[in-house]
């Protein structure tokens, strides 16, 4: 039972209060909690993770299922939707019939710009077999290309549609609606973390406006606010409001959270079950700790000059995403749970009118950064226990769209993913003869996330969550695990 502090002797956290720091005109709630915690607020909103009973392993052991395969994610996820017949999946007959029309025998197509008239786009850039397994990769992508003994390729991925906001969310959440939980807020509910002092679920993004979306891409949905995804970024302000205030001590600012804590949860239980409120809670401990943990795990000052260098952090066009693919492997080697990078902001590589300037652009950026997280997982013995996934929320289209464009094409398109137990130089399903639907071992979002669930030690089937009077899960009613990829 919580004590009345109003009858006894004033608390700590009381005279805490009587400190010349807020001895100014009064305050609302709002504004008290934005300067007294120097931000924490606004920190409650993004840095979240799950109570301390939850955010460990043992906590949520109940939703493991079986033994896994992976301990951890790292998604880099391309947003715009990269175009899969100009980077992973050669197609002889688009450079055959380039400049022609589709054949009839393909069917009606559906695209969002009528361009199905238009003519074949043959591959921007040639193809070729690389490394001991022959697997094909476009000339756009030359150090992932040295990687591909590694890589295990879905080529017959499809999803729902073809406009980028609900493409976003359905392969973020399962759902072409907003308002789902993401496959990051499914992982950390159904695994927490295995460090206290850090959120489960990170996100990192390209600097800019942000993604087609937006938030809800990383958000808890129904499940309880306290798993949606923390956004960090590099430097010394990793989340921003997370500083100490002038002038307070460490002691003085463990004694003004107490209180805090102390009235949140009095008002938690005169209010009962509130998932914002408990978020909030849980957040404010977590942001205290974060003061010390985040600063150091975004401190690349002690990363060797090779190491840097593997990542293209000493080249300009490589160093921005460089910084986040290492931040990324720091944070699973602190026990973060599930790191998702964004490629693209805004528009990224969504190849309307130029697929050669867009995807040279991005593939510069992210190419050598890329093949630099998967050497350096493998050379410290982690990429066994870490699924690397790359993929957007589509591919493009194999006819062209204002000349030397592509429209987007989510009928089929190729997701690639490393480590983590599946099968390496590896190569599963198809799409038709000009790369336009998948045509073999057809991966829907669906089956993606219910093999990444798989990986991780949970059958998706069984990891749920009461909603409405419903059981929710993150395939719905569907997904089927692809067994084929599995090592």
């Amino acid at each position: 039972m919580l004590r009345d502090v109003s009858l006894i002797e004033p608390s700590p956290q009381e005279k805490v209060l009587r400190n010349p720091f807020f001895a100014s005109t009064p305050l609302s709630r709002r504004q008290f909690l934005m300067q007294a915690g120097g931000g924490f607020g606004a920190v409650a909103c993004a840095a979240v993770s799950a109570a301390d009973e939850a955010r460990t392993v043992e906590g949520n052991a109940a939703r493991q299922h079986f033994v896994p395969r992976a301990k951890q994610v790292i998604y880099l996820f391309m947003h715009g939707g990269p175009s899969h017949v100009d980077l992973y999946d050669p197609k002889p007959a688009l450079v055959k019939y380039a400049g022609q029309p589709l054949p009839e025998s393909f069917g009606p197509v559906m695209t969002r710009r009528k361009v199905a008239a238009n003519p074949l786009l043959a591959s921007v850039k040639p193809f070729r077999r690389r490394g001991q397994s022959g697997i094909e990769i476009s000339d756009f992508l030359p150090h992932i290309a040295e990687c591909v003994d590694d890589l295990c390729f879905l080529r017959g991925c499809h999803g729902d549609s073809v406009n980028h906001p609900q493409a976003v969310y359905q392969t973020n959440t399962g759902s072409i609606q907003m308002g789902r939980p993401s496959l990051g807020s499914w992982v950390s509910y159904g695994l927490g973390t295995e460090n206290r002092d850090l959120p489960a679920f990170v996100v990192m993004l390209e600097q800019g406006a942000g993604i087609k979306g937006g938030p809800p891409a990383w958000g808890s949905g129904f499940l309880p606010a306290t798993y949606q995804g923390t956004t960090m970024r590099p430097g010394a302000a990793p989340i921003l409001h997370l500083d100490r205030p002038a002038g307070m001590s460490a002691d003085q600012q463990r004694r003004l959270l107490d209180f805090v804590n102390v009235r949140n949860q009095e008002h938690l239980s005169a209010r009962g079950a509130d998932s914002e409120l408990s978020a909030r809670i849980d957040a404010y401990e977590l942001a205290f700790r974060m003061q010390q943990a985040a600063p150091a795990v975004v401190d690349l000052s002690q990363e060797t000059a090779a190491t840097r260098a593997m990542y293209g952090m000493d080249e300009p066009a490589t160093a921005e995403f460089g910084t986040r693919c290492l931040l990324a492997r720091r944070m699973i080697e602190q026990g973060v749970r599930f790191v998702q990078l964004f490629s693209g902001d805004t528009n990224g590589w969504d190849a309307h009118n130029d697929v050669l300037s867009n995807h040279t652009q991005y593939c510069r950026a992210t190419d050598l950064p890329v093949a630099g997280l998967l050497r350096d997982l493998k050379q410290r013995g982690l990429l066994d226990e870490t699924l690397v996934i790359w993929g957007g929320e589509f591919g493009r289209m194999p006819m062209s769209e204002q000349g030397g464009g592509r429209d987007h094409n989510p009928w089929g398109y190729t997701v690639w993913m490393a480590g983590g137990g599946v099968k390496a130089g590896f190569v599963h399903g198809a799409t038709d003869d000009v790369g336009l639907r998948a045509a073999e071992g057809k991966v829907h979002v669906h089956d993606l996330h219910a093999t990444i669930l798989h990986l991780l030690g949970m059958n998706h089937k069984r990891l749920t969550f009461l909603h409405n009077g419903r059981d929710e899960r993150l395939t719905d009613v569907a997904g089927q695990v692809v067994s084929e990829i599995l090592a």
